[in-house]
């Protein structure tokens, strides 16, 4: 009895100790303010159980969400803050001790742990070998040699040679550079010597991967310094990216977005599959799941805009965990917001692409001269990975949470914990802001707000040429609906003001430069921007949107589909072989559009490509265009204002007419490289053409505009319209 009487004391007394300590920390917390409101939809009862479970508090911290939001897991906020529950309003914030970040070091690896994730990294390589998390032993491909799993490389060749080549940057140099109990940021350092000048394989730059591992943080942080020096040789890079494969019996569930997410085939069913006319499309034949049996597989059709890819990744199904790569800022990205590039595809692969020629061509890549210094910094990105309970909505629970933390690191852009001084931080930084006004005197007689218009910093250069531009940094944001914009966190420099807006056409270039310096804030007032207009329109084709999304899209073959765009019309363009439909749609004779007839959105062709006449020849095809004028008038000259949103090893010549006439009234030239038909885009890089139309060329009643794409040779050259439109001369005419 006595036994037992101790007994119960010694629960009562720890009970009542908890409470106490319960009540104290409450007072506390309290007392500094150190909580949020919110609707009480938790009770104490949670609380209780939490403590029960982790008496101490010491496990790793955990953020249990209330009820109402959907979400029933855990996930690592802010480090060294415990979110514990709701009660009476007040959302009880606890503070609880986070394992500290460790560093393991041998001859051949460097191994961080913080005791969420394990981090391995090859010595003096700098490639990640492992990844460590929630009893997985490695989320990477460990059957894949150690340079082959988590890795930065560089695709560059040198100045007249038509050979490219490879570098995966191995590192011969390591360097602690912070270790402490809340991060640790370790540095492997390529080094050139100008002696290896004549090796083929030894991209001439000095290149410093870092990794950052911070505690209470599910997943690290990656960055690269990428220096030319003076005197160096001269070269151009046309890639550069950050690779991960992931295992491929652990990862079978891809999501870039909230409509583009599905189950993916293997690496094997893509080697049994036919290659198609180009070479990354394969249409699988002897897939391992029969469910993907004759879909089409390209990793063109996983491509997203640069401004849209924020985050993208894996999920693990029967593991319930997903791999993310997060980029929290565009800022390091080439060729601006609009600029396309690669996400995830089969392997599974995830990617980080920081300078690619994809959908813009070879003017996008860099290119360096003999002697000309450079240094740019990419990344960082964050490598998220979080996991669920096991429902028949986890991918749902893990996608959404990956969105979250996006936000979140988003937020916190531009980081403050990193240790390079080529990263400055955010008050050492600079802002532009204004407002951006459209003055089109045939549109309205007063001026109009530019919504919504895209403004952004970049490289001194002419109009637009911010689109090609990848040696610099780019800062762009979106102005509101009165034209009001705010670009933040600029790093000092030198830069060039741009802009586009949605529904006009051109691009804006503000009359000077503008220097950045740290802490800067430099307001512009009212800006004027006054788009290409010589006269009142007669017609118009299109939407002046950078993009061919509003023409027709045809539906894809059969037999050549990817069931991930099936039921989703805004992204039928990713669909294989489109190009083909067109022969189908006209096979006597090319596109013809009569202006009051036809409708752009069902009888405007969505790419102007080349004609088959068998035997793999292809030749260039003539697209007209059928207008009536009641009246031509002699004084001053018609406009054609020609915009293309894609353009392909293509030249577009212009008759009036009569189609006869040896030489074209207008020529655009050889233009173009983006190589967006072939690789399922709805654009490329954006040309504007105003073409100048004496009087003399047009006649009353029935006019014929010939539009030819005089390139042949290929099935993918081309070209894809923008907006067209045909303007009287600038005294008031009948036809307007």
């Amino acid at each position: 009895m006595q036994k037992a009487g101790r007994r119960s004391l010694k629960h009562w007394g720890w009970l009542v100790g908890t409470l106490a300590a319960m009540l104290v920390l409450v007072v506390y917390l309290v007392g500094e303010k150190k909580y949020e409101q919110t609707t009480p939809k938790t009770s104490t009862l949670l609380l209780r159980k939490i403590l029960e479970r982790y008496p101490r508090t010491q496990r790793q911290d955990l953020n249990i969400l209330k009820p109402s939001s959907g979400r029933n897991f855990a996930r690592p906020p802010y480090p060294g803050i415990n979110m514990v529950t709701n009660n009476s309003g007040r959302r009880i914030v606890a503070r609880t001790e986070n394992p500290r970040v460790s560093m393991l070091r041998s001859q051949s690896q460097i191994r961080l742990d913080n005791g969420l994730v394990q981090l391995t990294v090859s010595r003096p390589g700098g490639d990640v070998i492992g990844i460590k998390y929630k009893g997985s032993d490695n989320l990477l491909e460990h059957k894949n040699l150690r340079n082959n799993r988590g890795y930065w490389d560089v695709v560059w060749n040198k100045p007249g040679e038509n050979l490219h080549y490879v570098d995966k940057l191995q590192a011969t140099k390591f360097r602690v550079i912070m270790a402490t109990a809340d991060q640790v940021e370790i540095s492997f350092v390529k080094i050139y010597n100008v002696s290896q000048q004549h090796s083929a394989h030894v991209v001439p730059l000095d290149v410093d991967k870092r990794y950052i591992m911070r505690r209470g943080r599910s997943g690290f942080y990656a960055y690269a310094i990428f220096e030319c020096r003076e005197g160096w040789p001269e070269m151009k890079m046309e890639q550069i990216r950050m690779v991960y494969k992931l295992q491929h019996e652990k990862f079978q569930y891809m999501v870039l977005s909230d409509t583009r997410q599905t189950f993916m085939p293997k690496d094997r069913d893509r080697k049994n599959g036919e290659q198609l006319a180009y070479p990354e499309a394969v249409r699988l034949t002897k897939p391992s799941n029969r469910a993907f049996k004759g879909q089409v597989d390209d990793k063109y059709q996983y491509s997203m805009e640069d401004k849209d890819n924020k985050v993208h990744g894996w999920i693990s199904i029967d593991n319930s965990l997903g791999f993310w790569m997060i980029t929290p800022s565009d800022e390091f990205r080439s060729a601006g917001p609009m600029k396309q590039g690669l996400t995830s595809h089969v392997g599974p692969t995830t990617l980080s692409m920081f300078l690619s020629t994809h959908y813009a061509g070879k003017q996008a890549g860099i290119e360096l001269k003999r002697g000309e210094a450079w240094k740019k910094v990419f990344g960082p990105v964050f490598v998220y990975l979080n996991s669920a309970p096991r429902s028949n909505n986890s991918t749902g629970t893990l996608w959404n949470d990956a969105k979250e933390q996006m936000a979140e690191e988003v937020k916190r852009w531009p980081y403050n914990f990193t240790q390079s001084e080529d990263f400055p931080p955010s008050d050492q930084r600079g802002s532009v802001s204004g407002r951006l006004i459209v003055h089109d005197r045939y549109m309205s007689e007063s001026l109009l707000s530019a919504s919504s218009a895209y403004m952004g910093l970049a490289a001194p250069g002419e109009v637009g040429s911010w689109q090609k531009e990848s040696k610099g940094y780019q800062f762009w944001t979106r102005a509101d609906k009165q034209g009001h914009f705010l670009i933040k966190d600029v790093r000092p420099g030198n830069y060039s003001l741009y802009g586009w807006v949605p529904g006009i056409v051109g691009d804006y270039k503000y009359e000077a430069d503008i220097e950045i310096k740290p802490g800067s804030k430099i307001h512009l007032a009212n800006l004027t921007y006054e788009p290409q207009r010589n006269g009142p329109t007669l017609w118009e084709i299109g939407i002046p949107d950078r993009s061919a999304a509003e023409f027709y899209v045809p539906d894809p073959y059969p037999t050549l589909m990817n069931k991930l765009y099936n039921n989703d019309h805004s992204d039928k363009f990713r669909q294989y072989g489109l190009w083909k439909r067109y022969e189908e749609l006209y096979p006597d004779h090319d596109l013809i559009y009569t202006i009051g007839v036809n409708d752009y959105r069902h009888d405007w062709f969505y790419a102007h490509v080349t004609r088959s006449t068998g035997k793999e020849r292809y030749v260039g095809t003539t697209w007209q265009i059928r207008f009536k004028l009641n009246s031509v008038m002699s004084q001053g000259n018609y406009t054609l204002q020609l915009a293309l949103a894609s353009a392909t090893s293509s030249e577009i010549q212009v008759r009036f007419n009569d189609p006869s006439v040896k030489q074209p009234h207008f020529s655009t030239g050889l233009i173009g490289g983006d190589n967006a038909i072939a690789r399922h885009g709805i654009h490329g890089l954006y040309w504007f053409f105003s073409v100048n139309v004496p009087s003399s060329l047009l006649q009353e009643g029935t006019n014929t505009i010939y539009l030819t794409q005089s390139r042949g040779g290929a099935p993918f050259r081309g070209v894809m319209y923008d907006y067209i439109r045909l303007e009287g001369p600038s005294i008031r005419h009948p036809d307007t």
